[in-house]
């Protein structure tokens, strides 16, 4: 997750421009025209997974302030990576967007040899959308109330337990890679296509852990389907203030971001990315769309295509390092 300072200059970045936009007719130089049709923003996961929300209600919102219809086209497949290969490909004249994760725009190269796609050379920043923290959830009748349970379970009874997650190399994998480097611990990886399909068989009690980003899986916990042993943030999350970051029991430094981010095709005119840039920040002063983030258990973050672009140079290196670190080797 960015450190503090720097989510702050996100945020007073995002404060102060949302503010100038809303003053001000967001349209380029008399004689250009955009948009000038629909706008596409490609989602490269599932419908219904915390990304998807966040795309449909920035969706709505940019409809509103640029007077055009804004629309979200899933295109999943292989972690993300045929939307964004979607996305790359398309005319870069900002009528198709992406809005990207984690795992497609600072994971993927980590685990990927060729993804076919390069997040740094292949996309034009437009906004950091929003950050999150991930999850560690067992089912409801699961005997661990702590993650010190299940570690010293999990030591005692090693290959006994087993972990899902929506597929190898996202997010919410290489987190509990991570986390079981950092334990010591021998727990089987269960993929899934998609993190709804694992959550399905969490909450039936066919896998025995998950650690998943807050819209998949904080409806179930508030149902009560699920407990929470802990948030991989460095902060306790304040809709849970009773559970313990994983930092703070007994593995100091781990932190993992799920974040979100609206890229466009390399090439986008500068003029169009600035628009398009203040438009999201607009949109993210909505109060629906503050609620959509909510719902996710992520924040707006907002930032220029400035801070973004150094925001993803500074991942891909962290990831790169993690992948490294929890032995997942590209293929």
């Amino acid at each position: 997750m960015p450190s503090l300072t720097t989510r702050r200059r996100f945020l007073q970045y995002a404060g102060t421009a949302a503010t100038a936009a809303l003053g001000a007719p967001l349209a380029l130089a008399q004689g250009d025209a955009f948009p000038s049709r629909p706008i596409r923003i490609v989602v490269g996961y599932p419908p219904g997974q915390t990304v998807d929300s966040s795309a449909r209600a920035l969706a709505i919102a940019l409809s509103d302030i640029l007077g055009k219809p804004v629309y979200v086209e899933n295109k999943a497949g292989a972690n993300g990576i045929l939307g964004a290969q979607e996305v790359r490909q398309a005319a870069p004249d900002g009528h198709t967007l992406l809005l990207g994760t984690s795992g497609q725009l600072a994971i993927n190269p980590a685990i990927y040899s060729k993804p076919g796609y390069d997040p740094l050379k292949d996309f034009e920043p437009v906004m950091l959308n929003g950050v999150g923290r991930l999850y560690l959830v067992v089912p409801a009748a699961s005997p661990f109330n702590s993650l010190a349970a299940l570690v010293q379970y999990a030591k005692a009874n090693p290959g006994k337990l087993n972990y899902g997650s929506g597929g190898r190399g996202i997010t919410a994998n290489l987190a509990m890679e991570l986390l079981k480097k950092a334990a010591g611990l021998d727990i089987l990886h269960v993929p899934y296509k998609g993190s709804s399909a694992a959550l399905t068989d969490l909450i039936g009690g066919q896998i025995d852990v998950m650690m998943d980003a807050g819209g998949l899986v904080l409806p179930q916990v508030r149902q009560g389907k699920l407990k929470v042993l802990a948030v991989s943030s460095t902060a306790r999350y304040k809709e849970l203030p009773q559970v313990p970051t994983i930092a703070e029991q007994g593995y100091p430094g781990f932190e993992v971001a799920s974040w979100t981010a609206l890229v466009a095709p390399a090439g986008t005119p500068p003029q169009v990315v600035d628009l398009l840039n203040k438009a999201a920040l607009k949109a993210q002063a909505r109060p629906d769309v503050i609620k959509a983030s909510a719902t996710t258990g992520s924040e707006p973050s907002g930032s220029s295509p400035r801070q973004l672009r150094e925001f993803l140079a500074s991942e891909n290196r962290k990831w790169a390092e993690a992948a490294q670190a929890a032995g997942v080797a590209p293929e």
